[in-house]
């Protein structure tokens, strides 16, 4: 009696120890940003591209994605960050086809898809840029936890404060990995190599 229940224990152990090792596992990371692969947040959105079409963050599945959240009035950060990923795709080589960055504009107001068209493309023709409505980019700011706060200037004009890091996915859409602003493009390029793999 004992004999056959532990025979059907091991049976039941060893059918669920070839079932795990079926089921494929994430494939890990050597990472120098850091691994954020079980971040509950950020969803799948849709906004206007700089040329005036829809772009949904699906779209880009078996590519790896950068997405930064700035504005073109930006006085350092942003063209800062864009720099980085413009020596980013140099460093990538003929990876970088397999890679897209996405620059969402947090200040809609100013940042139409023909400004951003001016703009965007300027970094690395391959780069898109996105904007939509203030109750859209609202939501997917908030959705990536992106802090953006209006701050008027004496002569009428405004910047905006915001978060300066940017998000890698893999290549099936998955959100893996958080860049803090200052990251160097050589760091930034190998994270992606990683993702491509």
């Amino acid at each position: 009696m004992m004999t056959s229940m532990f025979a059907k224990w091991l049976a039941v152990s060893l059918l669920a120890l070839s079932l795990a090792a079926c089921t494929p596992a994430e494939p890990s990371l050597t990472l120098k940003a850091t691994d954020i692969s079980s971040a509950d947040f950020g969803q799948p959105f849709t906004l206007t591209g700089h040329d005036g079409k829809p772009h949904a963050l699906g779209d880009y599945q078996g590519k790896a994605v950068a997405l930064f959240f700035g504005y073109t009035h930006c006085p350092d950060i942003c063209p800062t960050t864009m720099l980085e990923y413009q020596q980013v795709m140099k460093l990538l080589g003929k990876d970088s086809d397999r890679v897209q960055v996405l620059f969402v504009s947090i200040d809609p107001q100013r940042d139409t898809p023909q400004v951003l068209a001016g703009y965007v493309p300027f970094f690395d023709k391959r780069f898109m840029g996105l904007t939509g409505s203030a109750e859209q980019v609202a939501k997917v700011a908030a959705q990536y936890k992106i802090v953006a706060q209006r701050q008027d200037r004496a002569d009428g004009g405004y910047t905006m404060d915001h978060s300066a890091g940017s998000y890698l996915f893999d290549t099936a859409g998955k959100l893996r990995v958080y860049v803090p602003y200052g990251t160097p493009a050589v760091d930034i390029a190998h994270d992606l190599q990683q993702l491509l793999r």
